[in-house]
């Protein structure tokens, strides 16, 4: 089945990696069609973000060694999008 949407937490020193240069060692991944990386928090020496990736089938070993490499790290998966086509969550309401 493959994967078309990750959104990923990742970690960062503050100094590097570059987030241009974080955004293409993700594009550089085999599958990999789109990237969307937002900073969601700075600390003293750490930034947190929040990264969306998108695709056809992303060869999500591959991007978390490109990730890896760059020296920033993956700290979570928070969503998964796989199969045919890419479905929206819908929130259930309570």
């Amino acid at each position: 089945m493959p994967i078309r949407r990750l959104v990923l937490d990742i970690d960062k020193t503050v100094a590097e990696p570059r987030l241009v240069d974080l955004a293409r060692a993700i594009e550089e991944s085999p599958g990999v069609r789109a990237v969307n990386i937002s900073v969601t928090e700075i600390d003293i020496e750490t930034v947190g973000t929040d990264v969306t990736v998108e695709g056809e089938d992303i060869d999500v070993e591959v991007l978390t060694r490109n990730i890896e490499r760059t020296g920033a790290v993956v700290h979570s998966v928070d969503e998964v999008v796989a199969g045919d086509y890419t479905l929206e969550h819908t929130p259930r309401s309570r």
